[in-house]
């Protein structure tokens, strides 16, 4: 039998050490970014120059706010000033009830302070809640949570100013005969409009949203009042914020010696209140100006007097907290807490 014939080894191809790495293509320098600060002291710019624009819109109210109180009682001036000083403690207290996790109470009182000022400036209180719902994102609740922490003290504000008209309302009796004036036409229009879309709502798909939205707050709300500190806090600074702000105009007419009962003022400002909520003005800036000077004028006060109070009130909850105001939010800009 033949042997097998061997194949001829195949000798292995030399190993060739590795060379140098091709150079890398040089890349396009990135174009240079904005650091967060000027970004910040942007914004702090653009809100300064909206409230001076503002302020020079309404300079004539300033004017003659400041000549009509020259002469007023400066003890219930001072009254009204403290009144004013204390919704923002009040504001900051309801917020922290509607919110599960404890909030640094000196930031979340700065930040009512500056929510305060930007709502003069963007219209249906988009300010005050674009600040606060900055503010909340900042101390950790994510934007969903924020929101309807904001959506709870909505909520609980309307509550206790209606619970208030309540209360004061049997204390009125001739309250209700007190003559109307006749409504226009046009109003009636715009009221029948209004509600016809409103009626609209739940046939349309915004009603799922609307709908999904109800139902978040109101848990929110069951899940508050499984805390009975936060449940304080909640209705506790809900309730004291619309009483100190219907004594801030108690005070001013006061001061400029309007004959109405300090009961029927606080009752005037909160349907006041209740019916510049519906309309998308910054900071209830006219709507609520003409709906006191109307219910004033209606109670028998001289349309002098009416306006002077309703310039008061003004001056104090408005304009002179505007500038310090904004001076707040925009150092709480710079140090990213809102």
């Amino acid at each position: 039998m033949a042997e097998p014939v061997p194949h001829p080894a195949i000798p292995e191809a030399p190993t060739v050490p590795p060379g140098p790495a091709p150079p890398a293509l040089p890349r396009p320098p990135a174009p240079p970014a904005l650091r967060p600060a000027s970004w910040h002291t942007a914004l702090s710019l653009v809100v300064l120059l909206a409230a001076a624009w503002v302020a020079w819109r309404h300079w004539p109210v300033l004017e003659r706010g400041a000549v009509r109180l020259a002469g007023a009682d400066r003890g219930w001036l001072l009254v009204g000033a403290t009144a004013t000083l204390g919704t923002w403690m009040c504001a900051a207290l309801a917020q922290q009830g509607a919110v599960p996790q404890s909030l640094p109470a000196r930031r979340l009182v700065a930040a009512q302070f500056a929510a305060c000022a930007a709502n003069q400036i963007l219209p249906a209180g988009l300010g005050a809640g674009a600040v606060i719902l900055r503010f909340l994102m900042r101390c950790g609740l994510p934007a969903a949570r924020s929101v309807s922490a904001i959506a709870v003290k909505a909520t609980a504000g309307g509550v206790g100013r209606a619970a208030l008209i309540c209360a004061l309302a049997p204390s009125l009796p001739g309250l209700l005969r007190v003559r109307t004036p006749q409504i226009p036409a046009t109003a009636v229009a715009v009221a029948l409009v209004l509600t016809a879309l409103l009626a609209a709502v739940p046939f349309t798909p915004l009603w799922a949203r609307c709908r999904r939205a109800l139902a978040a707050t109101a848990a929110d709300i069951r899940a508050v009042h499984t805390r009975p500190r936060r449940a304080a806090a909640l209705w506790g600074g809900s309730l004291a914020f619309a009483a100190l702000h219907a004594l801030v105009l108690i005070a001013v007419t006061q001061a400029v010696e309007l004959p109405l009962p300090p009961a029927r003022v606080a009752l005037l400002y909160l349907a006041a209140s209740v019916a510049a909520a519906l309309l998308p003005t910054p900071g209830g800036l006219g709507s609520l100006d003409a709906a006191l000077l109307l219910g004033l004028t209606l109670a028998g006060a001289t349309a002098v007097l009416a306006a002077t109070a309703v310039l008061g009130y003004r001056l104090l909850t408005v304009w002179l907290p505007l500038l310090p105001g904004l001076l707040v939010l925009g150092l709480l800009m710079r140090r990213k807490a809102v």
